[in-house]
Formats: C-alpha cells, structure tokens, sequence
C-alpha cells in the first residue's frame, strides 16, 4: 500500500491552453514544501491539452498523476480526485492560477487549530471591474472576490473532503465552506500566497459570470 503523504493537490483541467496549465504545475513541483502529491483531472479535454499535460505529467511521474474522464464539471471532477488523493490535507489549484512558492507551507501553518481554511488572493485584473463575481444570494448584485470564499483557495483535513463533496452548482466553494462550517472548525484567513488571474477571459469564473449575466 503507498505511503501516505501530506498534501493532496487536485486540479480540473478542460482544454485550458497548456502554456498556463503548466504554469499552474510547474508552481506546485517549485514549492518550497515537497511532501505534496499533484493530481491531475482531465475532464474531457477535446484538444491537445489532453496530449500535453498527459506527457508532461509523466515526466514528473514522482508526484504527479493523471485521470481522466467524460466532461463532468469541475465540481465533479475534484470530487473524483479527493476519492483517489492519499493526503492528510487536501487543497485545489485551478488550471490557470498559481502558488506562490511558499503557498502549501503557508497553509499548513494557517490550518493549526482548523478542520478547514479558505483565504484571499494575490489577483491579478485588467480593471476594477474583475474585482467582482455575482453575489449567489442575488445574481443582481456582485461583491469583490476578497469577500467570497474561493474554490481554489480551500485547504483542509482530508476527512471534510471525503465527507463534503462539491455540488455542481454557482458557488460551489461557498456552499461546501458554509456546510463545512455546521461541522468542522473553519476560518477565513488573510494569506495571499494564491495567484487568481481574473483577466483570463476563458477562465472558468469569466465564463460563469457570463453565463449568470446572460439569465439577469
């Protein structure tokens, strides 16, 4: 049986341009904590991307792996990485952000005395406007992403994950963290190690934000 290791990084991936993807590996593989595993979900990727992450991953086959499936959604696809992760913690990386390189440290000293934190970003917008998502209580009304809780940002015990899973639904993430909060110790912290790149226009919170804008 393998050994357990510390960390569980899951990361969904449906044809994102593989310049970025491997950006967002590349800043795990060059963390300053390496008791990490990274595992890769494919969600149905219909272009090369499929190809490259495939034979990038196996060049860091130490501590990469690689699934893939039908499209699903990125909800569902990081539940099926939490049902193959191996970590005592377990935390996301969306396939067009990235850590600092002191990001998985800084968390695991932010989770002592927590089941489960969610934290701020370094984000990164062409103008103030990017700012802001849709509120889930009212999609007329939008807050700034520093006021949300973040899909990608979530870090925790791997026993809220196996318990919790992820709706696929708008705000999934604030809906997993407000369940999590019923049961677990949680906290919001101040930590801007995550780079959130609101300026990619296919990235998967623009495309949502369309999506709910087109309804309103």
């Amino acid at each position: 049986m393998d050994n357990k290791i510390v960390i569980s990084v899951l990361m969904s991936v449906f044809n994102t341009d593989f310049v970025l993807v491997k950006r967002a590996i590349d800043s795990v593989l060059n963390q300053d904590y390496q008791d990490f595993e990274l595992i890769i979900i494919d969600d149905g990727s219909n272009n090369d991307t499929h190809y490259q992450v495939l034979d990038y991953a196996k060049i860091h086959e130490d501590k990469v792996v690689y699934l893939r499936h039908k499209n699903r959604g990125q909800s569902n696809a990081i539940n099926r990485g939490i049902s193959y992760s191996r970590g005592e913690y377990i935390t996301i990386l969306d396939a067009d952000d990235e850590y600092k390189p002191n990001h998985l440290r800084a968390c695991l000293n932010e989770i002592k005395g927590n089941d489960l934190i969610a934290s701020t970003t370094k984000t990164i917008v062409d103008n103030e406007n990017d700012y802001y998502v849709p509120d889930k209580y009212n999609l007329n009304r939008i807050i700034h992403v520093d006021d949300c809780i973040l899909f990608a940002t979530l870090f925790g015990k791997k026993e809220v994950f196996d318990k919790l899973k992820f709706q696929d639904i708008y705000s999934a993430d604030s809906y997993f963290y407000e369940s999590a909060a019923q049961r677990y110790n949680v906290k919001k912290v101040d930590l801007r190690t995550y780079i959130y790149y609101r300026n990619i226009s296919s990235s998967i919170c623009s495309t949502m934000k369309k999506k709910i804008n087109a309804l309103v």
